[in-house]
């Protein structure tokens, strides 16, 4: 289906600027519903393709400075693939690993404590909506888990994250 009037509109300026929404979670994949289990494993091949230089957009895409941080940035999008995929299979699902190009070892990149609880409450925000069973399991967490190759320091919002 194609989008007119202001929506395509703005769909046609974030392909353009190369700002169309973008979220790798560093939350641990159990928290995200099926919807955004699904969304983050294919945001994730795409942010691998980016950083393999396989596509020409989302090259800038503020997301993806964490892992260009790393020796081996694409590695890094491969060993968080991998995980996505391994939690995953624990709730059912089958996501094709052959489409993980290269995974680094002993990936560890840090998460300021301010972005874990930005990203949490953005993602209880849309579950509240899309999925109230999940919103009401998760939202009094006390301790947030984060995806393995995240550890938290402290600080307030990364710098990558748009909150505008």
């Amino acid at each position: 289906m194609r989008t007119s009037g202001i929506f395509s509109f703005l769909n046609e300026t974030a392909l353009m600027e190369d700002i169309r929404p973008m979220r790798l979670w560093s939350l641990h994949p159990e928290y995200l519903d099926r919807i955004g289990l699904i969304a983050l494993w294919r945001e994730a091949l795409l942010a691998q393709n980016v950083l393999l230089g396989k596509t020409r957009g989302y090259t800038r895409h503020p997301q993806l400075d964490r892992f260009r941080s790393c020796t081996d940035p694409a590695g890094a999008v491969g060993a968080y693939l991998t995980y996505i995929a391994e939690h995953a299979a624990t709730r059912g699902y089958r996501f094709n690993t052959g489409k993980v190009i290269s995974v680094a070892q002993k990936v560890q990149i840090a998460i300021p404590a301010g972005q874990i609880y930005h990203e949490f409450s953005h993602l209880m925000k849309k579950c509240t909506v899309r999925s109230p069973q999940h919103y009401e399991r998760y939202r009094d967490e006390k301790k947030i888990r984060l995806h393995p190759v995240f550890y938290r320091v402290r600080g307030g919002i990364a710098p990558w994250e748009r909150t505008g």
